[in-house]
This record gives structure tokens, sequence and C-alpha cells, in this order.
């Protein structure tokens, strides 16, 4: 039965966009072709009584958006990051999405923390406000510690979330796996796999005991990074409903006004930003993946504070590098050594040209260079970006899709405090910095020790991996030349080499 339901569903959703205008609005916005735009309305006007009405004060697409729900407004707050792809007036409108919607009762977020912590919220807590801030997720208090008078945030989760979004995602799941079937052509994109991936994301967010976990390893992580903040759990009164934090004062950072009167440079807080993003994304391989800003703000002493720590991304050590030769390229406009790095990294299939490739990363390169910002057409950059990954058969990276997703986040939120600002000029000295420390011969030698270590984990056992080895080549016809038996022997002698070496270079690291 979940078929026809979830088509019913897909059909409420162009029905609702419909019905609150939002369908004309969003195409506008989006620049979509005038045959688009009126195929648009002749197949949704139909079914457009079966929309919701949403709250008729919103304007149309954030009215549509929280119609239908969490999911929905997930992807409109990306959106409200980026005035380059939807307009400024359509992202200024969306930034609503980010922490401003409607919060649920009072009554009910203390029940639900008496519940979830075990007492009342009056012994708890002295003090306890009413919602500040509300997001798809979860909602926000401010209040104050009965046992040290600490002035604490306290969040927590919106009832039924987690039913909500899984009605969603079966939808979504449904609509990938349409799209697979119709257009086979797609199959490269891996929409199903985008929606597991979104799906993994959002489940973990819906659990605040790994939320405060990550916001706890962040914290270590960037401890000494300077002019940036990630507030303290406070891990006695946080559960899987609630999280309980130190308070963090500052500016929103979507309040360009009150930063500008505060005396804030607005064009160095977005570099900072940019900057601290690529170096906890390359640095450590966890970054803060939802960095919108409703989730920043701008503290009295000038640090940026981060907030909300629900969707974190981690990249492995390889794939880091990677990302940093792929930028690092496009900064020196070595676009032959980034053709390089992708197919190095089977990024693109073995069988295409590198040489085409390369041409073609040119000419999504060349353009940004030396323009400026402001007239860099985003929308344009990602479509031709999509044309050429599909001339070239590259298949969506399921484990970058974050990465790639909070970059696109994150220059939206520089460029809304400096429409000037060159990402490539920006993230020059960090990538340089990374390259520096794990691509150069320390790099090497810091690899050959960690793989030194890994072998000689084996050396209790290699007498007896050979022995049997040697057991089961004497007993199986025909009988192994002296140069195949010396193979395995001279492996375990160029580990014991390795090993060696290893622990000689790591005395001088």
């Amino acid at each position: 039965m979940k078929g026809p339901i979830n088509i019913l569903r897909l059909i409420r959703t162009g029905a609702t966009f419909e019905r609150t205008g939002a369908m004309r609005e969003a195409l506008v916005a989006l620049n979509a072709p005038p045959r688009l735009r009126v195929a648009a309305r002749v197949l949704g006007w139909p079914f457009r009584w079966l929309g919701l009405r949403g709250d008729p004060s919103l304007p149309p697409v954030t009215r549509a958006l929280t119609a239908l729900g969490p999911a929905y407004i997930k992807f409109g707050q990306i959106l409200s990051t980026r005035p380059d792809v939807v307009g400024h007036e359509m992202a200024l409108q969306l930034q609503v999405l980010q922490d401003k919607l409607a919060p649920f009762s009072t009554a009910t977020a203390r029940a639900m923390i008496a519940e979830e912590l075990g007492a009342p919220v009056e012994v708890l807590y002295s003090e306890f406000s009413d919602a500040i801030a509300a997001a798809s997720i979860a909602q926000v208090h401010r209040a104050r510690r009965a046992d040290t008078g600490e002035q604490v945030a306290v969040k927590v989760l919106r009832p039924r979330i987690l039913q909500a979004f899984r009605t969603d995602i079966d939808a979504f799941y449904f609509s990938a796996r349409t799209i697979e079937f119709l257009l086979p052509a797609t199959r490269r994109l891996r929409p199903t796999d985008v929606i597991a991936h979104f799906e993994s994301v959002v489940m973990g967010e819906l659990d605040l005991r790994l939320e405060s976990a990550a916001c706890s390893e962040f914290a270590a992580n960037t401890a000494q990074d300077a002019g940036f903040v990630v507030p303290r759990v406070i891990w006695p009164l946080s559960g899987r409903n609630v999280m309980t934090q130190t308070w963090a004062e500052g500016i929103p950072l979507s309040d360009l006004a009150a930063i500008d009167a505060a005396g804030h440079d607005a064009s160095a807080l977005g570099t900072r930003i940019l900057q601290l993003f690529l170096r906890h994304a390359l640095r450590d391989g966890l970054f803060h993946g939802d960095m919108h800003q409703g989730n920043l703000k701008v503290a009295p002493s000038g640090d940026i504070v981060a907030l909300d720590f629900g969707i974190m991304g981690r990249i492995d050590e390889y794939t880091r590098r990677v990302y940093a030769e792929i930028l690092f390229g496009f900064i020196r406009r070595d676009y032959r050594r980034v053709a390089e790095v992708h197919f190095e990294a089977g990024y693109v299939p073995a069988d295409r040209d590198i040489d085409e490739f390369a041409r073609a990363l040119r000419s999504v390169g060349e353009p940004i260079f030396g323009m400026d910002a402001s007239h860099i057409s985003m929308a344009k950059l990602l479509q031709y970006l999509f044309e050429v990954t599909e001339r070239f058969g590259m298949e969506t990276r399921t484990e970058l899709i974050l990465l790639q997703r909070t970059m696109v986040v994150v220059e939206g939120v520089a460029r809304s405090l400096n429409p000037q600002i060159n990402i490539w000029q920006v993230a020059r000295p960090v990538v340089e910095e990374y390259i520096r420390e794990n691509l150069g011969p320390r790099a090497a030698v810091r690899d050959l020790w960690r793989t030194a270590l890994v072998l000689s984990r084996f050396g209790p056992k290699l007498p007896g991996i050979v022995e049997d080895y040697l057991l089961r080549a004497d007993a199986d016809p025909p009988p192994p030349s002296p140069r195949s038996r010396a193979w395995p022997l001279a492996w375990m002698a160029l580990g014991a080499i390795l090993t060696g070496l290893g622990v000689w270079l790591g005395a001088l690291i």
C-alpha cells in the first residue's frame, strides 16, 4: 500500500506549491525555462485543491515548505544561504526557516524535559523561558541551572518529529526509485543512495545524545582555533530528547545591520567562516554540516559561535588528501593535475579521455578567476558542472555529498557578509598549509611510520604464517618454483625492514 500512498504524497507536494503560489515564484527564482513553467502550472492546477493551505501570513515558498514538513524545511534552509541561486529576496524569505518557525507549547517542552531527565523543570532550572528560537527539528529555551546558577540553552526535540521525517523520507525513496526506473540516465547520480545518505544524517540529528557527543568532539578539535567558540555540553542535563549547553551571547549572522552597528568587520567574518570550515574538514576530518546563518552568531568579542551540532560531516584521511589536491589544482589553475586526481581516485571512469576532462575543467574554472565575485552566477556554474559530470560519466560520491553541500552553504553565508569575496583566494592559505603538512616529505615519513607500526603488530605471527604457507605449498601439486616460494619470504623480510626503518624514522618526527 505504500506505493499509492507515496504517489498521493508527491501529488500533494506539487498541489501545495500550486495552491500557495509557490510554484510560480520558485520557477521564476530558479530561472526555469518558460516551457517548464507552463507545463508545471498546467499539470499542477487540476490538483491544487489537494494541497495544504499553510500559513497565509508567510511568503508563498516559505508557506509551502513549512506546510509540507521538516524534510522540506531542511531543503529550504539550504536555499536560504544561496541568494546567487534563488535571488536575494527569496533567500531573505527563506531565512525564516533557519530558526524562526512557530514553536510548540512551553508546557509540552516542560513535560518532555521532566520525562527525559527524571525531575520537574522547577527542580533542574531556577529559570526557564518560553522558546526563543524554533527550527524544523527542535526549539531552544533560555534557562538557568538550579545547582550552579549558570545560564544555559536547553534544546528540546519537537514532539513526534521522528514519525514526520520517516513519512517524508519514505516518499523521497519512492521518488528516487521512480526516477531511476523512468530515466535510466539518472542512475549515475544514484538518487536512492543520496536519499539513504540524507536519511542517515537526519536520523542522527533526531537523537540529541549523538549531537551532544559530536559537540564535545568538535569542541576538543577546535579548542585552539582563534576566533571560534563551541558551547560546552552540560551532560547531567542532556539526554535523547533534551540537550543543555552553556549559553552563548551574540548577534545572529543573518542580522547584518546589527553586525555593522556593533562594529564587527563583516568582510573579515566571511573570510574566517570559509577558512574555518576548510580547516575543520581538511585538518580534522570532522566539520559542522549545517553552517547556515541560523546556526552561527558573532559574540561581543568578535568570535564566531557555532550552534546546533546535529549534522556533522566526516571524511577519511585519503578523501581529505584527494579533496585538497583538487582544490589546490583549481587554485593554481593546474587543470591537468585536477583531472589526474579525479582519475587516480576513481571519480571518473578510466576509459575517458583525461585531456578532454582537463579541458572541460578549465572551461569551468577559468571564467571564475579574475571576475568580480558579484558577477559570477553560481546557478549557471552548477548547471555547467552538472553537464560536465554527465558527459564524463561521473557517479555521485555519497561520501562527499555533505561536504559539497556544506561548502555551498558556507560560501553562501560568506557571500552574504561580503558579496565580493573570492573563495579561491580565501581558501588558498588553508589548502597550502594542509598540502605542506600532508603531501610533502614529512607526510611520507609519517605514513611510513604508521605502516611500520601496523606491520610490527604481525611480528609474532610471521614465523607461523611462513611455515603454514610452505606446508600448504608442499602439499599442493605441482610444487611451486623456487622463485614463487621465495616471494612470501621476501615480503616478510621487507616487512621486517620497514618495521625497523619506521621505528628509526619515528624517532626523528
